[in-house]
């Protein structure tokens, strides 16, 4: 019998308070990464619409400060090499665009020109090369009490930086000069070297709460916890610690067997946060513990891996939780920042949050209290077979909305354009193990698709608050794991994905017949809800994929969706903005009520971040990120002639 999970351990708070909308972006800025703490994505402007967005022109392109650093050679090695992708999403406040760089640089940039006005180098790129992703920054924090101006970025080798808006000068009064040191203070010595943190800090009730990130898999057993701290956004002093790996004497700690907690790393929030200002809450989207794919070294279900925990922005103190996987062995943790939204659900208005997955789900929840908003029911999962490893006997799956994604393998899923090459792929499938959802790691190798990149990423889902709609760009990727015993130095812990296979021991999209994909279309997808319902209201392919292969041409097939990891949403009061990501440097508009393409225009670079958009001077502009290996890091601007 399914069993329904229809409690949560929770503090019942503030039933008292007038709900207020999350609006958004507001007075035509783009005060925050998300355009607002909730992360709504989403800004009322309606100048730029159906009509006359095929107008749309490049207003301005800014060149990213970090070339000339690039083009030096009296600096150290840490600079070279790819820099991965540029992600950046800038904030606009009274006419000055902010933004950090992937060398942990901070600019004020002309809204109107794209000049640059100011910029400030903390030169924290001098050390090593950070971890994971190398050189990246995703964006930082604005902050002001009416009179103070500060800008929060955490960054390279994790250093929080308070920087002056308006100077573009370090804060004396903040931390060491200007910074605090983010490898102190985490209550266990670790290796510092591969500890980062690549999104911004999230903001509530003046307490600056960071995150971090590092290897996603193990290869010491120094690895750094992922705790969440919060600092004096005034003194940089830490306020409080929130123990993601639960301590000894807190709650959970006993899901953490045999001491566990004491020497298992990860278990951080590496995308980002959001907050309520008005209940003075924060919500952690908390990833998943080392290593990813073997938990025979940390039985139980690791309290609070892969869960949504709200917290108090003053105190730190847990309100309430949600685990999304219990006993994680998947890579599954949650990917972008949860959506604050209020919906009216059978006549009550209900301050809710949706947390997207990489699963394909989406979990709602009422954001006071944890109470699911639909039920959510416990099932039984199919069992680790690897020696020492015991996976969790039941996983949470929400009944309400459908998924985004398919999640799980059966043979039916392999692509089938002709009966040849689903032979062909069949074939290829059944070299591994794969099956329902969360069928767990093997040494043979298991295929789970979703992969470990999702379904969604890290530019997480847009919300509009007039319609209660949902819009989340996704992608089919799928993952291979293959777990081999580990010996030597390495036999702490027990089972790791294989080395010195053809296919690696851990893998994203093996190839399928004849250079095409292993499994059906859509291969990326944007797709809407109602929320107010629970209901999906369509979902379209984003991008052509490979119909124009030579195997497929003949078809005359359909968009397929891209191959590649599509790019961040922005919603505005009349459309939906994506660009396609890595595939491509088509940059779309879409039409909200049925993901109809109103607008495509192909950018100078690959985009990949989330865009922004603010009115100035009765002009809307549209601000993208693009770059990435081939291409240097700029900021395009559009705007109607």
């Amino acid at each position: 019998m399914k069993k329904i999970v229809v409690s949560i351990l929770c503090v019942i708070a503030g039933s008292a308070l007038t709900v207020r909308a999350q609006t958004g972006a507001q007075k035509g800025e783009w005060r925050t990464y998300g355009g607002d703490l909730g992360h709504t994505k989403y800004s009322p402007l309606d100048q730029i619409d159906k009509t006359n967005v095929k107008n749309l022109r490049i207003a301005w392109r800014w060149l990213s400060i970090d070339e000339g650093l690039k083009s030096r050679t009296d600096l150290p090695n840490t600079l070279r090499g790819p820099m991965y992708l540029n992600e950046a999403t800038p904030l606009m406040v009274h006419g000055v665009l902010y933004t950090s760089t992937a060398f942990s640089q901070v600019a004020a940039i002309d809204a109107r020109t794209g000049k640059t006005l100011w910029s400030y180098d903390p030169v924290v790129y001098t050390d090593v090369r950070p971890p994971e992703h190398g050189f990246l920054m995703r964006g930082l924090s604005y902050w002001t009490d009416g009179k103070e101006e500060r800008l929060l970025s955490a960054g390279g080798l994790a250093y929080l930086l308070s920087i002056d808006a308006k100077t573009g000068k370090p804060d004396p009064n903040f931390g060491d000069k200007g910074r605090v040191d983010l490898r102190e203070g985490l209550g266990r010595p670790f290796n510092t070297r591969i500890y980062s943190v690549n999104s911004p800090p999230v903001i509530c009730r003046d307490v600056v709460i960071v995150g971090s990130t590092m290897p996603e898999n193990v290869t010491a057993k120094d690895m750094p916890p992922g705790h969440i701290r919060g600092y004096d956004v005034r003194t940089g002093k830490m306020k409080w610690i929130f123990h993601t790996i639960a301590q000894p004497g807190e709650f959970g700690d006993k899901t953490w067997e045999k001491d566990s907690w004491a020497s298992t790393g990860g278990v951080n929030i590496w995308t980002n946060m959001s907050a309520d200002e008005e209940l003075g809450y924060v919500y952690l989207p908390v990833g998943t513990p080392m290593n990813d794919f073997y938990g025979g070294e940390r039985l139980g279900d690791n309290l609070f891996a892969d869960s949504l925990v709200c917290i108090e922005a003053k105190t730190g103190k847990r309100v309430w939780h949600f685990q999304f996987v219990h006993h994680p062995v998947w890579d599954y943790d949650p990917p972008g920042a949860p959506n604050l939204i209020n919906l009216k659900i059978g006549g009550r208005t209900v301050k809710a949050v949706a947390q997207i997955t990489k699963q394909g789900y989406i979990f709602v929840f009422d954001r006071v209290t944890g109470k699911p908003v639909w039920p959510i029911e416990e099932r039984p999962v199919p069992q680790s077979a690897l020696p020492g490893e015991r996976t969790a006997p039941t996983q949470p799956f929400p009944t309400k909305p459908p998924p985004f994604e398919r999640f799980g393998i059966t043979e039916d899923d392999v692509i089938d354009f002709t009966p040849e090459l689903k032979a062909e792929a069949l074939a290829i499938l059944r070299k591994y193990d794969f099956g329902p959802p969360y069928t767990p790691p093997t040494e043979r190798g298991t295929i789970v698709k979703p992969g470990y990149s999702g379904g969604a990423n890290w530019w997480g889902a847009a919300f509009d608050p007039d319609t209660g709609f949902l819009y989340v760009p996704s992608w089919a990727a799928f993952s291979m794991a293959a777990m081999n015993k580990q010996t030597g130095d390495r036999a702490f812990m027990g089972y790791a994905p294989a080395s010195g296979r053809g296919d690696g021991g851990l893998a994203c999209c093996i190839g399928g017949p004849r250079g095409l994909p292993l499994f059906k279309p859509p291969y990326s997808a944007i797709t809407a809800y109602d929320l107010n319902k629970g209901e999906k209201l369509w979902a379209v392919p984003h991008g052509d994929g490979p119909r124009d292969h030579p195997e497929l041409r003949a078809l005359h097939l359909p968009a397929l969706g891209s191959l590649e990891k599509p790019g961040g949403p922005l919603l505005t009061k009349t459309l939906l903005f994506i660009g396609q990501g890595l595939d491509s440097a088509k940059f779309r508009a879409f039409d909200k009520k049925t993901g109809e393409v109103v607008w495509e225009f192909d950018l100078p670079g690959k985009s990949s971040a989330a865009p922004i958009t603010y009115m100035l001077d009765g002009k809307q502009y549209i601000v993208v990120a693009i770059g990435a290996r081939d291409h240097p890091d700029e900021y395009v601007a559009f705007s109607l002639p």
